[in-house]
């Protein structure tokens, strides 16, 4: 008889994505699954035709040899001939169910029966913290030390974490006899599913701590100091070991994790290890030449601007910039002048200005000259 195509089988069109496959696959799974049609023939060879066509179909190199070649590419005697490109054979339709809904851990693994979950009264690690922090750009260039003040559940001093009042131990659970699962029975099926009263452990606590209630932690508000080193800049993540929230019935607490934000400068800009900075110089220190003080992150400095400097050059201050966060050098302070046009001038000004203006010819505008000859030419 020959094969459906895998893309009917599934219901889908040829075009499907990745997600519809996976979608589709998992609700006819389910349907078919023999252990929902137990003595079903019918359904057990419809379970293992899905199984089949979603192996084909999931797998990106598969899928595309299908595509091309159609079932002879995975045609046992197609293969001795030579004439598949793919080659290996089809997996257990249960262990690609098993893969697709979680293994023997997942709700699918408890539904039939498969598993049971991993002991809920044990200790466990405590879960990470993320703590969002703003700086100034000063403090991430120069590094500082901060104290953050944290909300958080730590292990309870009453239990010291066991989650048990002090003397008393664990007993078995009635509910489930200590077996972890209860079986209930729905016409043919018997489904076993995790202990509602022990989470699939067998046993739970004689006497919960009356403070935690069982958890072994309690909520806490507490400092702890943070050195953030010289620098760092927005998205930078610094660990705090140990930090986090605290573990329940005894596991060792998770970490904290602060997540830098620096906040926007008034002077300066940063571009990687570089600070930028734009000072304003008048048309007079621009045209004659000037000695300016700029500021660093660190104080004053000096710079000379030589006569006919012209707007937006940049001059570099070596070393003034961000010292490296990995200990690669420094970086240097980039100052970008920006030429400031006189305004409200008095008419002794003016009066000066037009003089200079009427002795002023092309030679002292080479720039202005070049651009309107070069203006000229393309209009012509």
């Amino acid at each position: 008889m020959a094969k459906r195509d895998y893309y009917e089988v599934l219901g889908l069109a040829k075009g499907a994505s990745p997600d519809e496959i996976k979608k589709a696959y998992r609700k006819l799974a389910v349907k078919y699954h023999p252990d929902k049609n137990p003595g079903d023939k019918a359904a057990e060879e419809k379970f293992k035709e899905l199984s089949e066509a979603y192996e084909v179909l999931s797998d990106d190199q598969k899928r595309a040899t299908y595509d091309e070649v159609g079932h002879a590419a995975f045609d046992p005697r197609a293969r001795a001939a030579g004439r598949s490109p793919s080659g290996g054979g089809f997996h257990d339709p249960f262990e690609i169910f098993r893969e697709v809904f979680g293994g023997n851990g997942g709700i699918f693994g408890e539904f039939f029966g498969e598993g049971r979950n991993a002991d809920p009264t044990a200790p466990a690690r405590g879960s990470d913290l993320r703590y969002d922090l703003q700086i100034t750009l000063e403090e991430a260039v120069l590094g500082v030390e901060k104290e953050l003040t944290l909300t958080r559940p730590e292990g309870c001093d009453h239990c010291h974490g066991r989650g048990a009042e002090p003397g008393s131990s664990m007993k078995q659970c009635l509910t489930c006899g200590g077996r972890g699962q209860v079986v209930s029975s729905r016409g043919i099926f018997s489904i076993a599913q995790t202990c509602p009263k022990c989470e699939g452990a067998g046993r739970i606590l004689e006497k919960p701590c009356r403070k935690c209630r069982g958890s072994g932690r309690s909520e806490k508000t507490s400092k702890i100091k943070i050195r953030i080193p010289a620098g760092v800049d927005t998205g930078t993540r610094l660990r705090s070991t140990g930090n986090g929230e605290g573990g329940m019935r005894g596991g060792p607490p998770g970490d904290l994790y602060v997540v830098l934000h620096v906040r926007e400068h008034e002077i300066f800009q940063r571009d990687g290890d570089d600070l930028i900075c734009e000072v304003p110089i008048s048309f007079t220190q621009a045209a004659l030449g000037s000695e300016v003080d700029v500021p660093t992150l660190t104080g004053r400095a000096s710079i000379r601007i030589p006569a006919g400097t012209q707007p937006a050059t940049l001059f570099r201050l070596k070393g003034k910039g961000v010292k490296n966060v990995q200990g690669y050098g420094q970086g240097d302070l980039l100052v970008r002048v920006a030429l400031e046009v006189p305004t409200h001038l008095n008419s002794a000004q003016r009066t000066k200005l037009e003089e200079f203006a009427a002795i002023c010819d092309n030679s002292s505008h080479p720039r202005a000259k070049s651009f309107f000859d070069r203006a000229r030419e393309f209009f012509r």
